[in-house]
């Protein structure tokens, strides 16, 4: 969220129809700046001049090119959270849509109240994406299997799943083999007060007390591979 304390938003829908109807569903929000924008007019470069702090994507037509914004937006701008609303809700866009690194999954034809309580998770760095997995058995198990063919292999390929980013699974998996932050930071030419920072993020979202308890999380939820040694 910005400093004035508005959450700043980019609907991203190529139907200026639909964006007009959104924006008026949410105007009786004080606290929301809504912003347009067609995501076939660079919406990176959008997303960059304008500061948004959570993106209401629609990745509706084509849905594969939908899905490609929704990572790259994830990739490039990790501080901008990205909602992905859908006409054709299912559990295998789930799937496809949590490997994005998207924090929320919506059907079009949820109310404006469960839109605005999303949009506000969303913006305080919460994961309502969580709920829609925990919903879905299938789909759980699924992602559950595809992390620990990943932890089999001692790699993370791509980031599979909330809570826990690529890179921060990756941190993880170095705090796993015994690695101080200092090692961390220059094993990914980082600064050592950013690995400290990372490991803070880690443990909010596992819930962790300490770097002991997040790592057994991990290791239990097959999220890294250890190296038997």
């Amino acid at each position: 969220m910005n400093t004035m304390g508005r959450i700043i938003i980019a609907i991203m829908d190529r139907s200026q129809f639909f964006r007009d109807g959104l924006r008026q569903n949410l105007s009786a929000q004080q606290d929301f700046r809504m912003l347009d924008c067609d995501p076939d007019s660079e919406p990176l470069q959008f997303i960059d001049a304008n500061s948004i702090d959570v993106v209401l994507l629609d990745i509706d037509s084509p849905i594969s090119k939908g899905l490609e914004l929704s990572r790259a937006i994830a990739q490039h701008y990790p501080n901008t959270r990205v909602v992905v609303l859908s006409s054709y809700f299912s559990g295998e866009e789930l799937f496809e849509t949590l490997k994005t690194g998207a924090v929320a999954y919506i059907d079009k034809r949820a109310s404006t109240d469960e839109l605005v309580n999303v949009i506000r998770r969303a913006s305080r760095g919460e994961y309502p994406i969580n709920d829609s997995v925990h919903d879905n058995p299938a789909i759980a198990d699924r992602v559950i299997r595809q992390f620990q063919e990943i932890a089999s292999m001692g790699l993370v390929k791509e980031k599979v799943a909330a809570p826990l980013t690529h890179r921060e699974i990756q941190i993880l998996s170095c705090i796993a083999g015994g690695s101080t932050n200092k090692d961390v930071a220059h094993k990914f030419g980082i600064s050592e007060q950013t690995i400290k920072n990372h490991v803070s993020a880690i443990l909010r979202k596992l819930n962790a007390n300490d770097r002991a308890h997040a790592v057994a999380l991990a290791i239990r939820n097959q999220w890294v591979a250890v190296d038997e040694k």
